[in-house]
């Protein structure tokens, strides 16, 4: 039986993506093997890797000056890799502590350039978004650094901070493709598939062109954006099943209108959850309205005991996944582009249905 899986990451796929990929595992496109055996150099992978690159650019509207690749290590690598590929001119960088992984990649920053912090939302637990102004950040500055969307803490940018024309460099890793962004209000772009777009594995990232000739000398080679877009992210054996993973998962989103037709459900089911918290008594969500995340949605119970057995009595039903990040405890309901919903209303039923059983 398939539960809804409200994990953060890695998060639940869309099942008609999952049952294309069973079908395709051991023969992929009449190749007489799986992508998993496949050679990256083979022209059957490098029409996927052509593919999945078109099909984002067409998505998310990327610009022709943008250049799109498909690597590894997670996000937290690219907390190195930007600014050691962005930040050499000056070697200073703003970044804008909003989140556990705002704030780790501002102390990465750091080991690289001058980081500064232009701005923190840690004085009321990131649960909000600081408001932001040109002046605030310096005006010889590389790149200004934020995260769009916190995992952990619930929030999200209302729209990206105007730098007055410094670089803008974003983590889009838990909202990445779940709400319409103009690409041109950033020059770079990464995040981690296993939230919203595909399975652990490949990093996207999408980054202007002008910006990927200024790596420092002594960038590691997988980490320079000038040898990987000269590679077309194939310098060495990419992760090719996590990307054509992702090639399906792009597919079913073109095939449901595109992102503007999703994003319209997640704010539909994100609505639907926090009215429900908000008016009812019980639950609590600590996170200013206007800064609320559409993806992740924490929330607590009367106390820790009752959070224990609501993440578990949760899981008997078919919900799982719900336990809370450490740093805030209670629930955390990741209601990304895959999850329907059905299981908002399913986690909805089970909510109403505890708190009338263990009233406080």
């Amino acid at each position: 039986m398939r539960v809804y899986n409200f994990s953060a990451g890695p998060g639940m796929l869309p099942l008609e993506v999952l049952e294309r990929v069973q079908k395709e595992i051991t023969d992929y496109d009449g190749s007489g093997m799986s992508v998993m055996e496949m050679s990256h150099r083979s022209k059957p992978y490098q029409k996927i890797n052509d593919r999945t690159e078109a099909l984002l650019r067409e998505l998310m509207r990327v610009p022709d000056n943008y250049d799109i690749l498909f690597v590894q290590g997670g996000a937290t690598n690219q907390f190195s890799a930007v600014p050691l590929n962005i930040g050499t001119q000056n070697r200073k960088a703003d970044y804008v502590v909003t989140g556990n992984f705002a704030k780790n990649a501002y102390k990465e920053g750091a080991i690289h350039l001058d980081a500064a912090v232009a701005a923190s939302s840690e004085d009321k637990n990131f649960t909000y978004i600081p408001e932001l102004t040109p002046d605030m950040f310096r005006r010889d500055a590389d790149f200004v650094h934020i995260c769009y969307n916190n995992t952990i803490f619930g929030t999200r940018y209302v729209a990206p901070p105007d730098t007055d024309g410094i670089p803008l460099a974003c983590d889009m890793s838990s909202m990445i493709l779940s709400q319409e962004v103009n690409v041109s209000d950033f020059a770079l772009i990464y995040a981690g598939a296993q939230k919203n777009i595909g399975p652990a594995g490949v990093t996207l990232v999408i980054v202007r062109h002008d910006l990927t000739e200024r790596a420092d000398a002594k960038c590691p080679v997988m980490l320079r954006y000038d040898n990987q877009v000269k590679n077309k992210s194939l310098y060495n054996t990419p992760p090719c099943f996590s990307t054509y993973v992702v090639m399906e998962v792009l597919n079913y989103l073109k095939e449901r209108g595109g992102i503007s037709a999703i994003q319209k459900v997640n704010e539909k089911k994100a609505k639907k959850l926090y009215d429900y918290i908000d008016n009812s008594s019980y639950y609590v969500n600590s996170v200013q309205k206007k800064y609320r995340s559409i993806m992740n949605v924490p929330f607590v119970s009367p106390s820790k005991e009752l959070d224990e057995k609501f993440v578990a009595q949760a899981a008997e039903n078919g919900l799982v996944s719900l336990k809370g990040h450490r740093l805030v405890g209670g629930m955390r309901a990741s209601i990304y582009n895959a999850m329907p919903e059905e299981g908002v209303d399913a986690l909805i039923a089970f909510m109403e249905k505890f708190k009338k059983e263990n009233k406080a």
